[in-house]
């Protein structure tokens, strides 16, 4: 499998739109705010920003992330390429342009806590919902370069 990173373009939206409305569906605990229409418009607004780099396997999207500089907005696989090393993939290269990262995650999301606290993130706040469109409890997560160094040094 050749896992490819590259910068989204404006051509991809439809396909970014529809899988973050798969995931939406998907998840029980996560209300549906946004029309499948609306979500392709938030991914092209998104990508118009230049935040977003996708992740293709055989020239097929399989996963994207979204970051405005060092904070991570979005991270999403296709349903059929989770636990294929896609989110490390695009985790890894938002490491290599960065110092450090934060991101939230649903408390109730406890596949991802586990994926980032195994690729480095540090829990460092909980929240009650309140700040976040959802209204679900959250987490904020911080990667930092320096803590991996002190781990190795």
């Amino acid at each position: 499998m050749n896992m490819i990173p590259r910068p989204a373009r404006s051509t991809d939206a439809g396909t970014l739109g529809a899988m973050l409305s798969e995931v939406v569906a998907a998840n029980a605990w996560k209300p549906q705010l946004h029309s499948k229409a609306q979500d392709i418009a938030h991914m092209g607004e998104l990508v118009d920003r230049g935040w977003v780099t996708v992740c293709e396997v055989d020239r097929d999207i399989s996963g994207f992330l979204a970051c405005d500089g060092a904070v991570v907005q979005s991270l999403y696989e296709q349903g059929s390429a989770q636990n294929a090393g896609i989110g490390a993939g695009l985790l890894s290269h938002a490491k290599a342009t960065h110092q450090a990262i934060e991101l939230w995650t649903f408390q109730a999301n406890t596949g991802a806590q586990r994926f980032y606290v195994k690729h480095g993130f540090k829990e460092v706040e909980r929240t009650d919902g309140a700040g976040n469109a959802e209204g679900l409890p959250d987490i904020r997560f911080v990667w930092s370069a320096d803590d991996k160094e002190r781990a190795h040094g």
